[in-house]
């Protein structure tokens, strides 16, 4: 019996050691499962029938298989999560099964297969646009016209900047995406981050199109990624200006509270219509699509800002008024 206690201790060991989550099953039983098992499926699964523990049609149908296999399987941790189920069978009717989390790989491909989609829909316009003016020049009436072909130039120009941008912001938010379940362990002051966005805003529209608020100036250290971050600042004011009032600066607000760290990002423009909120931070979708288009948006913005909180593990709220303004607060773990 001592001999068995000690197997027994020592496979415990080494299975707590290893990081994927690994179940030991005898008969239908759960025996043993490691801490990433037991943190994944709850520590209640230890001593349980197996097909209770991990309760998913094609892991019962794989589990009731005595030779063993491999399965895909979605929801087990999240509802957009997926995993890949393994079960090897061992001496004596032991059964060892793995679980391997394919989320990262599968959120990878599907935004690969969405950019692809979105590029070709969204590019199609402007492409269309800098195609027909170029043919319209080169035709000899047109073309010899200075003041005609000054102004179509103009607009081929516009729309080539349009599409630049579009391209950017589709890269930046593939690479977002690619790494949002890698959550930053670098400690960063978004204070200073935001202090340093509404400066260079502010140059670049040459006028004070954006405000740091009371209490910015205190530090407001989170884990972080420091560009990230920054972008997710500079995408708020710029829309904030954008659809905001002419007259009325965006107003940028980092505050502590308690363990939390929150910005807010505020403007005095017309607000938005509340059947439009919940749908703000869908790639594309535009509350106010021909005044969007107009003033140089992507309709990426607020998508990007989005999967930044995410990544940052942060609770981002939208709130609007129509002819008041619009307010988006995120609240962010501090350090």
């Amino acid at each position: 019996m001592e001999t068995q206690f000690e197997l027994n201790s020592s496979v415990k060991l080494l299975f707590d050691r290893i990081r994927i989550p690994l179940i030991l099953v005898g008969g239908e039983r759960v025996a043993l499962a490691n801490v990433a098992a037991r943190a994944l499926l709850g520590a209640h699964i230890v001593g349980e029938d197996v097909r209770l523990a991990i309760r998913h049609p094609l892991a019962v149908s794989l589990l009731s298989d005595r030779e063993g296999g491999t399965v895909s399987i979605g929801g087990l941790s999240t509802l957009s999560s997926v995993w890949e189920l393994s079960v090897r069978p061992l001496d004596d009717g032991w059964r060892l099964i793995e679980l391997h989390d394919l989320s990262a790989q599968s959120d990878v491909s599907r935004a690969h297969t969405d950019f692809v989609a979105n590029a070709s829909h969204e590019l199609r316009t402007p492409l269309a646009a800098i195609l027909g003016y170029v043919e319209t020049l080169l035709e000899p009436q047109a073309g010899g016209d200075a003041a005609t072909r000054s102004r179509f130039l103009g607009i081929v120009e516009r729309e080539a900047r349009r599409m630049q941008q579009l391209v950017e912001d589709l890269m930046s938010l593939s690479r977002i995406e690619a790494v949002k379940h890698e959550r930053p362990d670098d400690i960063v002051d978004l204070a200073s981050i935001a202090r340093e966005v509404v400066a260079d805003v502010n140059t670049a529209h040459d006028a004070a199109a954006a405000v740091v608020a009371r209490d910015s100036d205190a530090q407001a250290l989170l884990p972080g990624d420091a560009g990230q971050l920054a972008q997710l600042i500079r995408n708020l004011v710029e829309n904030g200006i954008r659809h905001g009032g002419a007259s009325d600066p965006v107003s940028v607000e980092v505050v502590r509270e308690g363990e939390n760290v929150r910005l807010a990002v505020t403007d005095r423009g017309g607000g938005i219509e509340p059947e439009h909120l919940p749908r703000l931070t869908e790639r594309f979708y535009r509350a106010d699509a021909s005044r969007s288009r107009d003033a140089g948006g992507t309709g990426l913005g607020l998508a990007i800002v989005k999967h930044i909180v995410a990544r940052h593990r942060g609770q981002l709220d939208i709130a609007s008024q129509p002819g008041v303004g619009t307010s988006v607060r995120i609240r962010f773990p501090g350090a």
